[in-house]
């Protein structure tokens, strides 16, 4: 079965990785994923996978409401997975 969220991972991957590529992180970020990733610590990461998910989604129903009150679409590979 494929997993949804991997491919358009792999779509938004293609479509963005020259333009996120150059965006900085905030100092030490990268080092302490890097020190969650080697300590296998999958509740740290999922944490921080939620709140950027969460602010995302935020920021993007803010634009929605500033442009006219229209809710901004979210482009999801199907419907059967939902945040």
């Amino acid at each position: 079965m494929k997993n949804p969220y991997a491919e358009w991972f792999e779509q938004l991957r293609t479509e963005y990785s020259e333009q996120l590529g150059v965006m900085p992180l905030p100092d030490g970020l990268p080092e302490h994923l890097r020190q969650l990733i080697q300590n296998r610590d999958e509740d740290a990461i999922q944490f921080m996978i939620k709140l950027a998910w969460q602010f995302g989604a935020q920021v993007g129903y803010a634009a929605g409401s500033r442009e006219g009150g229209e809710q901004v679409a979210v482009v999801r590979p199907n419907n059967r997975v939902q945040a």
